[in-house]
């Protein structure tokens, strides 16, 4: 049985997700309007990804369905990578 998390554990994973969804649009932006290499950009998701498993290690999967996606049609628009 899972005990209940208490209301500051609450609010450090809001914390938590808002500074990703920070990070994520950040990073979105930095590659669609910056002057970056293909590798420098590929480079900056890597990063993102690191960063955003050390805000939430065991949430890799939720990683890959909701900002993977995300980050790869960019990738694929920006640098026409099709």
């Amino acid at each position: 049985m899972q005990k209940k998390p208490t209301e500051a554990e609450i609010q450090e994973e809001a914390r938590r997700a808002r500074r990703l969804q920070m990070m994520i649009h950040l990073v979105m932006s930095v590659i669609s309007q910056g002057n970056l290499s293909v590798e420098e950009a590929s480079d900056l998701v890597a990063s993102t990804k690191r960063a955003a498993l050390n805000l939430f290690p065991d949430k890799e999967l939720a990683y890959d369905l909701i900002y993977k996606p995300r980050l790869q049609r960019l990738m694929l628009e920006k640098f026409r990578l099709h």
